[in-house]
């Protein structure tokens, strides 16, 4: 019963993935929500500008309402199209990511972003002396490319890791199917022979029983010949998410440039650093979102085929090919908003 409904959740899900992705693409409504969103974060800055002469003038509860309103500016700005959440939405798609990973990751690239918006503007009012539409420009015009096109290469490489994936699994090594992602089933087996370069080791003993996993140590030579399976995921994982918080944040929030413009004009520049990653955690409250659902999505189908008579084998084919095509997925936007921005 259970199983059975979490295949029904599942489908459902995917559903309503697929007419959501019909209507924003096929039928205009990612316009649509564009303008509301446009509409959401102007209305948003008439309250910022409106907070900080509260704020200025020593209004109580004035830094709270401030903060707020940053907040809800983020969450309206996420709501957008652009935003880093296809990127981390599509992570969690492709690739066995543990929950709190996810959601780390998800935080993480959003208070980079904002961290870039507060780098962007202290160097270009202090060093360059730029105005407000220079910085907009140097944030929309010069770094929102460099970003798209990080996107798309973090997109073409969840493409090729998969298809490289799909590929490995289809040759045989002993009679046994070999995966290439130590998360999600590996062959643990080496030949000892085979990593044994050393020439001071006297190698005159059988070896036929000696298969060591990654990272147990020879009983011959006492060493280790790879690292564990834990080990090479964690390095893994985390060059991957280094590389996306690297190219989220280095398209900064315009209405963080804004807010922190503003805040050093008015001698209040405290209060726009703590607003741009209160507008953080606004952006990072959507990306969490779509980031945990994408990999319910994936966690539900893996599970079902699982437990069915698919087995271990058909879950890894499975999650290859959901690597490869949330890759596209991601490269494919990504590089439309590139061309957009060029």
């Amino acid at each position: 019963m259970a199983r059975r409904a979490l295949t029904g959740l599942v489908l459902l899900g995917l559903i309503a993935v697929a007419a959501l992705a019909i209507w924003l693409w096929g039928f205009g409504g990612a316009d649509h929500v564009m303008r509301e969103a446009v509409a959401a974060q102007r209305q948003a800055q008439r309250a910022m500008a409106h907070g900080l002469r509260a704020l200025k003038s020593g209004a109580p509860g004035a830094w709270w309402g401030l903060m707020g309103i940053c907040f809800s500016y983020g969450f309206f700005h996420a709501a957008g199209p652009g935003h880093g959440k296809l990127v981390i939405g599509g992570y969690g798609l492709g690739r066995a990511v543990t929950l709190w990973r996810l959601s780390a990751l998800a935080v993480a690239s959003s208070l980079a972003q904002a961290g870039a918006a507060v780098l962007l503007v202290l160097a270009g009012v202090q060093l360059f002396d730029w105005s407000r539409v220079e910085l907009t420009d140097m944030a929309e015009k010069a770094l929102a490319p460099v970003s798209y096109g990080l996107m798309a290469c973090l997109g073409l490489y969840l493409v090729l890791r998969g298809l490289r994936r799909a590929w490995r699994l289809r040759a045989p090594l002993g009679g046994r199917v070999l995966s290439t992602h130590p998360a999600e089933g590996q062959d643990q087996s080496q030949d000892h022979g085979a990593h044994h370069p050393h020439a001071d080791h006297d190698h005159t003993h059988d070896h036929s029983h000696h298969h060591h996993g990654p990272g147990e140590i020879c009983a011959s030579c006492g060493h280790r010949h790879g690292p564990t399976l834990e080990e090479a995921a964690q390095l893994s994982s985390w060059r991957e998410a280094l590389a996306i918080v690297l190219s989220i944040a280095a398209r900064p929030c315009t209405g963080a440039v804004f807010l922190l413009l503003l805040t050093w004009r008015l001698e209040v520049l405290g209060a726009g650093i703590a607003g741009a990653f209160a507008m953080g955690l606004g952006t990072a409250s959507v990306t969490l979102c779509v980031a945990l659902l994408a990999a319910g999505v994936r966690g539900g189908l893996l599970a079902r085929l699982l437990g069915g008579s698919g087995g271990g084998s058909g879950a890894l084919r499975l999650a290859a090919a959901l690597e490869v095509c949330a890759g596209a997925l991601v490269m494919l936007f990504c590089l439309e908003l590139l061309s957009r921005s060029l």
